[in-house]
């Protein structure tokens, strides 16, 4: 059986041209999104895929109606054939792919490769992105939960005898981040073995 999948990017489109052409090729059931799929989740699409058994093809218009980049197209389509369900394009710079027969199995293949060629390079210049930036002195990562001058006071505090989870309580943070901020490279306060235990300590309780 022939499944199409049809999308437009804004309610102000139509779909009917796509949904002529999905008929025309002897699609028996269509599935569509409308408006973007960043922001729909492209529903539509999610039945269309699910509802795609053994033997069966799913057809689309255009390549970008699909997915939005090679790669999202390269995984869709090896979701497809493990479950032994073809892809097809009608029209525009896809239409070579139709994983149905020999020549359109080679056209997918060479995406294919060059989706991995695309996420490789991706990945290169990410990592020379984050060393340059280190390199420049520009911290990379996630954003840290405590400023300098939060921490600067909870150093302060902790070497005056406060314990670390009632620091923790007052910072509004898990005892685990403040461990975490006073033991980091870029320590601002003393070490584990400076601070002075609190009265509940001494008198044999844990904190």
């Amino acid at each position: 059986m022939k499944i199409g999948y049809a999308r437009v990017s804004t309610d102000d489109q139509n779909l009917a041209l796509q949904l002529d052409a999905l008929r025309a090729a002897g699609c028996e059931k269509i599935h569509e999104d409308k408006a973007s799929g960043v922001l729909n989740g492209r529903k539509g699409l999610t039945e269309a895929l699910k509802g795609c058994a053994s033997g069966d093809v799913l057809v689309v218009w255009k390549l970008d109606r699909l997915a939005r980049s090679l790669h999202d197209l390269v995984v869709i389509a090896a979701d497809l054939k493990s479950r032994n369900v073809g892809l097809k394009i009608l029209t525009g710079e896809g239409a070579a792919v139709d994983t149905t027969h020999a020549q359109g199995r080679m056209i997918f293949g060479i995406l294919a490769v060059m989706a991995e060629f695309e996420r490789e390079m991706i990945s290169e210049r990410t990592v020379a992105g984050m060393v340059a930036a280190r390199n420049r002195g520009v911290r990379v990562g996630r954003p840290l939960k405590l400023s300098e001058f939060q921490r600067r006071e909870a150093a302060s505090m902790l070497d005056a005898g406060k314990a670390r989870s009632d620091i923790a309580a007052l910072l509004g943070v898990h005892i685990g981040t403040l461990r975490r901020a006073l033991k980091g490279p870029d320590d601002l306060g003393g070490s584990p073995a400076q601070e002075k235990p609190s009265a509940s300590v001494r008198a044999g309780k844990r904190v």
